[in-house]
């Protein structure tokens, strides 16, 4: 969901309005969706979207397939189908790492999928069966927002810094603490 999702499906090919994407990465995602199907892994993009015209509280809005966005409309949550295939995921994964709202979750109503998504997620870690990773900053409130976080086996507000633990990179501040 969210930016980066929309950066995905500009570079399959659909329209996403005025939507937040960057246009400049389109080739890379277009790279990482070949190498994700010769791996025989699943990208998961959104198959529906919320979308409005203007981005405030209380906007008008309407739930349309990921490919029937207007031009003057921007893609400001996912839909309640793709909300079922990411809990339908969760269901099957053993280990969610989670980084990122799949909306803009500060704005209601663009926070339902996120909220129920984390939900899910956090629901599903309190029955057994799933390691529920999280981090960033605006990973950690919209987990809060949710009133989620608690119910996350880890929950870290280091953006950049979760995603180079995850790679397998050095982090300098705990590089320090090792030499200490």
């Amino acid at each position: 969901g969210g930016g980066m999702a929309n950066t995905f499906l500009l570079a399959k090919g659909v329209a996403v309005g005025k939507s937040l994407a960057e246009p400049d990465l389109a080739d890379t995602a277009r790279r990482i969706l070949a190498a994700a199907e010769k791996a025989n892994c699943a990208v998961v993009l959104p198959v529906d979207v919320v979308v409005a015209k203007e981005f405030r509280e209380g906007a008008a809005s309407r739930v349309v397939d990921a490919g029937a966005v207007a031009p003057d409309e921007m893609i400001l949550d996912v839909g309640p189908q793709s909300v079922a295939a990411v809990d339908a995921w969760i269901d099957r994964a053993a280990t969610l790492v989670w980084n990122g709202p799949l909306g803009a979750f500060e704005v209601p109503p663009f926070d339902r999928a996120t909220v129920a998504a984390a939900k899910h997620a956090a629901e599903r870690t309190a029955r057994g069966g799933l390691l529920s990773v999280a981090g960033g900053g605006e990973t950690v409130a919209a987990l809060h927002h949710a009133g989620a976080a608690d119910g996350f086996s880890f929950v870290s507000t280091a953006g950049g810094a979760f995603l180079e633990w995850l790679e397998g990179k050095a982090l300098p501040g705990v590089e320090v603490l090792r030499k200490g």
